[in-house]
């Protein structure tokens, strides 16, 4: 099968392939979001090892499981190894055997270890034995190619990727996989014969978020709103419970994470640490820095700082569009059809939320838009509350070249059209932003909307204007 996208990851793969010198890479993201199908389909099926992990299965099952991969490569070793040391030694003797499959390119050995976290169950020597199996050999071995895969991100980074034990430094690459941007969900979607008008992809991102396992889901035959339906909204539905399921698999007590993200999805522009300890549920302490980083780590949140603030306080926002869709919708089942809730104020209030986290996510675009891809940024929402006229700009970019664009994100049906009230609103902001601030940047405002904008009396007061067919450009 073709691999949409993924360029970069891709060639990493390949000058992998190429090395001369033993690569031990380590693969990551979030539920669904194709880290298996990349691996397996870039070696089309083919590798020296492959063994994956069991969800919910104690050591003596991830251990059969192993074994029965050893036997289907070609191991003759009798019974089931008593223990992960026992199993990675077997894994060594496949290795060096006459007959094990070498890449036809240049004969590297290729093992792929999927799902590693489930292999490591409670008072299992699992970590252990891999530091042994590639400290004492493997980082020796200039033709292999080790590859380690998981959902639970957190666990990849904790204790592989930042071990300061015996896998410091032992890494050579990794890879992150990220959603799809609206470009390579188009690709996806054309791919499968589902073709959308961008406005509908926009939304299905806004709903979806990029994520390849649910648009591969869709039904060319339905449209968007009845996809919608038939996945999430019906009991029978492939994605009805998909928001507790990707939550419990990556997290074994998640009921902390669930009330984060729930308090986040409330606060557009993200909440303080100090503001998600005083809700009850959630708490504070170390447990909470534990909360943040796993879901900053796994994609759901972000940490910034806010530039314009005194105290350099860092925010927590909801970057995640399934989890906000499923928060706002899904979860509530105040409604058994998507399609009946379009065009609800419920709606509109939703699709404007959702529209500046796939600004957010796009980021990218934008600058390549602005023709500043090669300016550092850094990027937060400015808010202030005051009697005589607060201010809120959705997003800002803050450039390393002298300026700062003020965006203002609108999803509107029809190009949007600036008049009286809203020219002196953004006027207002603008001022505001550069009194509180005291910037001496140049302020350039600028629009990013769906559907571009409408030529009017008051239309000269942005700068730049971002339409949605510049959010599917490359990065």
């Amino acid at each position: 099968m073709k691999i949409i996208g993924r360029e970069r990851e891709k060639d990493l793969i390949k000058r992998c392939v190429e090395s001369k010198r033993p690569e031990f890479v380590a693969v990551y993201g979030r539920r669904r979001v194709g880290k298996t199908y990349l691996i397996k389909e870039y070696f089309n099926k083919q590798f020296s090892f492959y063994a994956t992990g069991l969800t919910d299965e104690k050591k003596e099952g991830q251990l059969r499981a192993f074994n029965q991969s050893l036997v289907e490569y070609g191991s003759t070793e009798a019974g089931i190894p008593t223990d992960w040391f026992e199993a990675f030694t077997r894994l060594k003797k496949l290795l060096l055997s006459e007959n094990v499959y070498r890449e036809p390119s240049n004969g590297k050995i290729v093992v792929f270890l999927d799902e590693l976290p489930w292999m490591d169950t409670q008072k299992s020597d699992f970590k252990s034995a891999l530091d042994y199996f590639w400290n004492s050999w493997g980082s020796s071995k200039e033709d292999l190619l080790l590859i380690i895969c998981g959902s639970a991100t957190s666990w990849i980074i904790n204790n592989i990727l930042m071990n300061r034990k015996g896998f410091h430094n032992r890494v050579t690459r990794r890879i992150q996989l990220l959603p799809f941007s609206l470009r390579e969900c188009e690709q996806l979607l054309e791919y499968n014969d589902a073709v959308l008008p961008r406005d509908q992809l926009m939304e299905s991102y806004m709903i979806f978020g990029g994520i390849p396992f649910y648009l591969n889901l869709l039904d060319s035959h339905l449209s968007l709103a009845q996809n919608v339906d038939e996945l999430i909204f019906k009991p029978y539905g492939e994605l009805y419970s998909e928001y507790d399921n990707l939550f419990y698999s990556l997290f074994k007590k998640p009921e902390k994470h669930l009330a984060i993200v729930k308090a986040l999805s409330n606060s557009k522009m993200g909440m303080t640490r100090k503001a998600l300890t005083e809700i009850e549920e959630i708490g504070g302490g170390s447990m909470l820095t534990k909360n943040l980083m796993e879901l900053e780590q796994c994609g759901f949140i972000r940490r910034y700082m806010d530039d314009t603030k005194v105290e350099k306080n860092s925010y927590y926002q909801l970057v995640d569009p399934f989890t906000l869709f499923s928060l706002r919708f899904a979860g509530k089942r105040k409604t058994d059809t998507w399609a009946g809730f379009i065009k609800t104020p419920g709606y509109y209030s939703w699709r404007g939320n959702a529209f500046e986290l796939l600004c957010f996510n796009h980021i990218p675009q934008i600058k390549y838009k602005l023709g500043i891809s090669g300016v550092d940024t850094s990027e937060y929402g400015f808010r202030f509350s005051s009697e005589e006229g607060g201010a809120q700009i959705d997003l800002c970019l803050d450039r390393k070249d002298g300026v700062i664009n003020l965006c203002e994100d609108k999803y509107t049906t029809d190009p949007y059209e600036v008049n009286e009230d809203d020219y002196t609103k953004l006027q207002h902001r603008a001022e505001v932003f550069r009194k509180k601030t005291k910037t001496r940047k140049g302020i350039h405002l600028t629009l990013i909307t769906a559907n571009g904008l409408k030529k009017g009396k008051y239309s000269g007061v942005f700068q730049h204007v971002i339409t949605g067919d510049d959010l599917f450009n490359p990065e």
